[in-house]
């Protein structure tokens, strides 16, 4: 039997901060969107563009997700590569998203989306040389 890799879904409690997040900040595409109002809930699939076969779900519950955990760290994290970690961490920064983990090695990146999920960001192909002020700029938080 074959196996194939079908999505990653993660929950969110404000579907419009999660959509500027990973849309309008990180530049993913909405693929497909299912709204059900007998299960009072909205999905919402996003991916990297021309990735489309590598999708993740935004789960929306219309109701509330009281009860569950509010530290995603159990799930581990996401991972997109970019071409220029550094204005892509500029840009999140520039909205108020927090460095967790600023790419002082012109490689790798951590931030954390508006529900606590960790969101890994990687230079793609070789390290950019190291520039300020991510260079002396230290850790913040978890990730």
């Amino acid at each position: 039997m074959a196996i194939q890799f079908l999505h990653t879904m993660v929950r969110v409690k404000d579907l419009d901060a999660s959509m500027k997040f990973y849309r309008d900040l990180l530049g993913l595409e909405e693929t497909k969107r299912h709204e059900s109002e007998a299960g009072r809930f909205t999905l919402i699939f996003l991916a990297a563009p021309g990735q489309h076969d590598v999708p993740l779900e935004l789960t929306y519950n219309w109701d509330g997700d009281d009860g569950l955990p509010s530290d995603s760290r159990h799930f581990g994290h996401l991972a997109y590569g970019v071409d220029n970690i550094y204005e892509t961490c500029q840009k999140l920064m520039d909205a108020g998203v927090v460095i967790n983990r600023p790419p002082r090695d012109g490689h790798m990146a951590f931030v954390r989306s508006p529900d606590n999920v960790s969101i890994e960001i990687l230079q793609t192909g070789d390290a950019l040389a190291p520039a300020e002020p991510w260079a002396s700029m230290e850790n913040t938080g978890i990730w």
